[in-house]
């Protein structure tokens, strides 16, 4: 379910339009430009609440958000159950040469839901793992392969020199917020999983998003026919075995 925002067509407010001016004087056009979106969104929001986040937003630095360099888009599945797939918008940094981290939303919108995070590494990183450790891990050979997995917006060869790389990588993903299922982030985090091959991925999924995106997954999958195709390393992608793992909620003792 996609929420939409009757206040993103209302005029933003004398307030809004103040903040907005502020924002010019402290930071240039770039920071206005983001003002003005803050101050259409967040419906039934009291205006003095979005003002206060038009000045935030115009005067507080936020480097880890701004480190958050690399777009992607993709699929993932619940690691106990296939059926249950869902797109994933990640922005992601890449924060030393064997790791980077992803914050994951429904959309790549102003009003995007927050639903997750996932870390990648590299193969040699992997294959160290303790065996439990590993089971928590996905590959995604599959993900760049296929054409599933795309960086919207970056040239070609710039994207298929990203992917080469990439295709090698293992991610860890949870995802708090079960937004196939509700509008409310209930419950605890999950553990998702990639998919692995032709016939597990929900195609009215993709061409829903293709077509959103002004992608073409068929045709990503022609441009990379020439990246090898890795061996996947033992441990990963669990839920293969017919067995898997899931988070859940245990009642313990507290200790003082």
């Amino acid at each position: 379910m996609k929420l939409t925002h009757r206040s993103a067509r209302k005029p933003a407010g004398p307030i809004a339009v103040g903040a907005a001016a502020g924002a010019v004087a402290a930071g240039g056009m770039l920071l206005a430009r983001k003002a003005l979106a803050l101050a259409r969104t967040g419906k039934g929001h009291p205006l003095k609440h979005r003002a206060l986040d038009l000045a935030a937003a115009a005067l507080q630095p936020k480097y880890p958000l701004d480190a958050m360099s690399t777009y992607l888009n993709g699929f993932h599945m619940y690691a106990d159950d296939m059926g249950r797939q869902v797109e994933a918008t990640h922005f992601c940094v890449h924060l030393r040469h064997d790791l980077h981290q992803c914050v994951i939303f429904d959309r790549n919108a102003p009003d995007a839901r927050l639903i997750g995070i996932e870390y990648i590494i590299g193969e040699e990183r992997f294959r160290a793992l303790p065996e439990d450790e590993k089971r928590l891990w996905h590959s995604h050979h599959y993900e760049v392969k296929s054409g599933t997995l795309t960086a919207p917006g970056i040239p070609d060869l710039a994207e298929h020199t990203y992917f080469t790389d990439l295709v090698s990588t293992y991610g860890k993903t949870f995802h708090t917020w079960q937004y196939d299922r509700d509008d409310f982030p209930y419950g605890i985090p999950q553990l998702m999983m990639g998919l692995t091959e032709d016939g597990q991925i929900d195609e009215a999924l993709v061409e829903d998003r293709d077509r959103r995106l002004g992608v073409s997954s068929s045709r990503k999958r022609e441009q990379r026919a020439g990246i090898p195709m890795p061996d996947v390393a033992p441990g990963a992608n669990s839920w293969e075995s017919g067995r898997t793992v899931q988070t859940r909620l245990e009642e313990r003792d507290f200790k003082r």
